[in-house]
């Protein structure tokens, strides 16, 4: 690594990255500009930063050597993601310390050390920040320290809500699960329990002799109020007897249930949508069969059932999708086996529609290692890969699927020169009933649950998937399993 880190550059970048801020970008653009910025200027050969929530974290973010990993899950459980979080806030962890999943998926490599430092609000850890280096030197304090300084920033992002989002006096206030505050006459806090704290993200010290962060409802009455970054709170208030004119508030998240709510409505309201409209071809050529067969040319007749036949085809394909979405399907208790990627691969690809078919370019080198997986699932994850490439490209351009070995995982690329995905819904696009725009479901029907349904099944495998734009226009979705 260089003997000294280059602030010149690390803070000419810092600018970009404050002035990006300043025009209103956000997010995961101005969090990947930022570990742009930062590799070159540390001398590391790769950074990443992990997102922590209650169940866990993910790497959302990652350049240079660390590129490999993005979208790559820490369960909460983990060795690793137990060390990341305990711990002085920024040290040196030697590589071949690790002692989880992580530790095999970076054996072979000549990375040697990582400096990690802690990204925290108030005491709560929302992520991570990791500068990667090869060799045996152990990288200085003074690394350390800008490395702390970085993560120091992107906390403040994530507390400014720049659209990065927060994973969020007696025993007996200590001990409510409900967020609860007493506030004055004129609306200052006066009281606010640990709930409180972890439910807003406003540590006591924030919040004491402060208005409340959210609408204050009337005394008696419930209001359900979203924040500010997207969370949703349930409200309530009331009078506290006694002199003071003192009125206390208790508040809920109640994010999971508004989402199971909107899921709900958006369910009904999509597969009405997407079972209409074939339901109605197939009924339509079916009438016509039945009240003009004498009239019909063979060739119509032909016609009219392989239009049948096609419909149908994809009705059961959305069923299946919309069954294991509700039913949260996967590869299921079925231990995982080597299985050879390639041949899987092929086999997979015989059973995709014909005019998908035939705008597959594949790349599969002879000596593909075996992957470690549920092999018929993968059939399940080629298609809706293939099927989302070819939705939202030209129907005459191609569609490319590479595969690779790298180091302890072996990876397959489905990659298509469509209108591409920008960079801030790379995570969004996993979520359920999910799309781009507003009007993508009339210029690209769906159901919004392929790409939902593929990290359920990866992930299931101790694999992950991830999205990214492609260079020179189009989209890259790259799985990647454990070796066989």
């Amino acid at each position: 690594m260089p003997e000294r880190i280059d602030f010149p550059a690390l803070l000419t970048g810092h600018t970009v990255v404050i002035e990006m801020i300043n025009s209103g970008e956000a997010g995961l653009p101005v969090l990947t500009q930022l570990l742009r910025v930062a590799q070159p200027s540390l001398g590391a050969t790769g950074m990443a930063f992990v997102e922590f929530g209650p169940t866990g974290g993910r790497v959302i973010a990652a350049t240079g050597t660390a590129g490999w990993a993005l979208g790559r899950p820490l369960a909460a459980d983990d060795p690793d993601t137990v060390c990341l979080l305990n711990g002085p806030r920024v040290r040196n962890v030697r590589v071949g310390h690790l002692n989880g999943k992580l530790a095999g998926e970076l054996a072979g490599s000549d990375l040697r050390w990582m400096v990690v430092s802690r990204a925290e609000i108030g005491g709560h850890t929302v992520g991570s920040l990791h500068a990667l280096y090869p060799g045996d030197d152990e990288p200085d304090a003074e690394r350390q320290g800008v490395v702390a300084y970085l993560a120091s920033c992107v906390a403040h992002m994530y507390g400014d809500q720049s659209g990065l989002p927060v994973h969020g006096d007696g025993p007996v206030v200590a001990a409510l699960a409900d967020g609860l505050a007493v506030v004055d006459r004129d609306g200052y806090v006066r009281l606010w329990n640990p709930a409180a704290a972890q439910v807003t993200g406003r540590s006591v010290e924030q919040a004491l002799s402060r208005p409340l962060p959210f609408p204050l409802p009337p005394s008696g009455q419930v209001r359900d109020h979203r924040m500010p970054d997207g969370r949703w709170l349930r409200i309530t208030s009331g009078e506290l007897p006694g002199p003071g004119s003192l009125r206390v508030v208790t508040f809920r998240d109640i994010t999971d249930q508004q989402r199971r709510d909107h899921d709900r409505e958006l369910f009904v309201a999509v597969t009405s949508h997407e079972l209409r409209t074939p339901v109605t071809v197939i009924k339509g050529y079916a009438d016509t069969l039945t009240d003009h067969w004498e009239s019909l040319t063979d060739v119509d007749r032909r016609q009219a059932a392989r239009v049948i036949g096609q419909r149908a085809n994809e009705l059961a394909r959305l069923v299946d999708r919309l069954l294991s979405s509700a039913a949260e399907a996967g590869p299921g208790d079925d231990p995982p086996t080597p299985f050879d990627l390639g041949e899987a691969l092929r086999s997979a690809v015989l059973d995709l529609p014909t005019e998908l078919r035939r705008r597959l370019v594949l790349r599969l080198p002879a000596d593909l290692p075996k992957a470690l997986g549920h092999r018929p699932s993968l059939a399940t994850v080629l298609t809706e890969l293939t099927t989302n490439a070819g939705k939202y490209s030209a129907p005459d351009s191609s569609i490319e699927i590479a595969a690779a070995a790298d180091g302890q995982l072996v990876a397959f690329r489905v990659s298509d020169r469509g209108i591409g995905i920008r960079p801030e819904h790379v995570e969004r696009a996993f979520d359920r009933f999910w799309q781009g725009e507003s009007g993508d479901r009339r210029g690209y029907p769906g159901a919004g649950l392929g790409l939902y349904l593929v990290r359920r099944i990866v992930e299931q495998q101790n694999g992950w998937v991830s999205l990214r734009p492609r260079t020179g226009g189009g989209t890259v979705a790259e799985v990647r399993l454990p070796r066989g």
